[in-house]
C-alpha cells in the first residue's frame, strides 16, 4: 500500500475518526516514550557512565532510529499487533471500536499513573484493543496464536529478566574475582554506552512497532481491508511515530531515570553491564520473536536480578509483586472499559 499524506486526508474525509484515532496514537507514543524509553539509558545515568543530558539525546536518537530500521527488516511485534484482534466488519463500526479502545488505554493510563500503579502502556494498549473487538466480534474478534504471544511475552520478560542478570552478574563477580576493581571501570564505562544505545535502539523497534500497527490497522480498516498487512507503512506515518517516541523520551526521560535507576536499587558498573545485556537480549530475542514486552518491566526485572545477585535483601521485592499487580488490573480493566466504549459509541455514532 502506498498511501502519501494527500491520500491518507481523502480517507479523513470519508472516515474522520481516522484521524481523531491517529492523533491519539500519536499522544500514547508521546507517553510511552517518556515513561517507558528513559529505561533503556537509566542504568548507564546510574552508574555514571553517561551524564544525564547526553544518555537522554542518546536515548532519544536511537529510538527514532530504532523503528525506523527494525520496521524495515524485523517486522515480527508489528505483525503480531496487526493479526491479534479480528476488526472485520462495518468499517465505520471498527474504527469506531477501536477509537474506544485508543480512550480506555489512554484513560486506563491516566487512572494507573493517579493512582500509582506501574502499568504498562503496551499492555493498555492490548487490552483496549480486545475489549474493543470482543464488542465488535465477540470471541471471534480474537485470534488466539498472535495474542498468547503478549502472555509468553509477560512472561518471559519478567522471569527471564531475572534469571539472566543474576547469573551474569554472579559469572562477572566469579571472573573478576582477581582484578583490580578500578580497572574495570573503563572497559563497563564503555559497554554500558554500547548497551544503552542498543537499548534505545530496540525500545524504540519494540514500542514503535506497537504503535505503528494500530495506525496502519486504522487505516486498513478505513481502506476497507483491502490489500493491507502489517509491512504496509506509508513512510510518513512511520516518521511520525518514530519522532513522536523520540519527543517523549526528551520530555520525560529525568523523573523516570530518577525513579527507576538511581530509587529502586544501588547499582555499580559491573551490575549496570549485567542489567543492560540482559534487556539488550530479551529486547532483542522478543522483537525476533514478535512478543509485545514492556521495555520497563524487562529494564526493572534485570535490575532486579543483579540486585538480588549481591544480596537479595537489596532488592525492594514488592516491585515484582506491583508489577503483577498492574498485569492482574489492567488486562480486565482496561479490557472491559474498552469493551464498554465500543459498544457504547457504536450504539449512538
Amino acid at each position: 500500500m502506498t498511501l502519501g499524506i494527500t491520500e491518507f486526508f481523502a480517507l479523513v474525509a470519508t472516515h474522520p475518526v481516522l484521524l481523531v484515532i491517529l492523533f491519539l496514537i500519536i499522544v500514547i507514543t508521546i507517553i510511552a516514550g517518556a515513561t517507558d524509553a528513559p529505561n533503556a539509558i537509566a542504568s548507564a545515568v546510574a552508574t555514571r557512565a553517561l551524564p544525564i543530558n547526553l544518555a537522554i539525546g542518546l536515548g532519544a536518537l536511537f529510538n527514532f532510529i530504532g523503528l525506523f530500521v527494525m520496521i524495515h527488516i524485523a517486522p515480527a511485534v508489528a505483525d503480531t499487533m496487526f493479526t491479534m484482534v479480528d476488526f472485520s466488519g462495518d468499517s465505520h463500526m471498527a474504527l469506531l471500536a477501536l477509537l474506544a479502545a485508543m480512550i480506555a488505554a489512554i484513560a486506563w493510563g491516566a487512572f494507573c499513573w493517579i493512582c500509582g500503579i506501574p502499568g504498562s502502556k503496551s499492555h493498555m494498549l492490548i487490552a483496549g484493543i480486545t475489549g474493543a473487538a470482543l464488542a465488535l466480534n465477540g470471541l471471534d474478534g480474537i485470534v488466539i496464536g498472535p495474542w498468547m504471544k503478549v502472555i509468553y511475552g509477560m512472561i518471559f520478560s519478567l522471569v527471564a529478566g531475572f534469571i539472566i542478570a543474576f547469573v551474569l552478574d554472579k559469572i562477572l563477580v566469579s571472573t573478576l574475582k582477581y582484578v583490580d576493581r578500578r580497572k574495570t571501570h573503563g572497559p563497563f564505562k564503555y559497554i554500558q554506552i554500547v548497551c544503552s544505545i542498543l537499548l534505545s535502539f530496540l525500545h524504540g523497534s519494540q514500542d514503535g512497532q506497537k504503535f505503528m500497527a494500530i495506525a496502519l490497522l486504522a487505516i486498513s480498516l478505513a481502506l476497507g481491508s483491502e490489500g493491507t498487512t502489517s509491512n504496509d507503512f506509508p513512510l510518513w506515518l512511520l516518521i511520525l511515530i518514530s519522532l513522536a517516541i523520540g519527543i517523549g523520551t526528551t520530555l520525560g526521560a529525568k523523573k523516570i531515570i530518577k525513579s527507576v535507576a538511581l530509587s529502586m536499587v544501588k547499582i555499580e558498573p559491573r551490575q549496570g553491564v549485567a542489567t543492560n545485556i540482559s534487556t539488550v537480549f530479551l529486547l532483542l530475542f522478543t522483537s525476533l520473536a514478535g512478543m509485545p514486552v514492556s521495555t520497563s518491566h524487562c529494564a526493572t526485572s534485570s535490575l532486579m536480578g543483579v540486585g538480588a545477585s549481591k544480596n537479595p535483601k537489596h532488592v525492594d521485592w514488592k516491585i515484582a509483586k506491583n508489577i503483577v499487580f498492574a498485569w492482574v488490573l489492567t488486562f480486565p480493566c482496561c479490557g472491559i472499559l474498552g469493551f464498554g466504549l465500543a459498544n457504547l459509541f457504536m450504539m449512538f455514532f
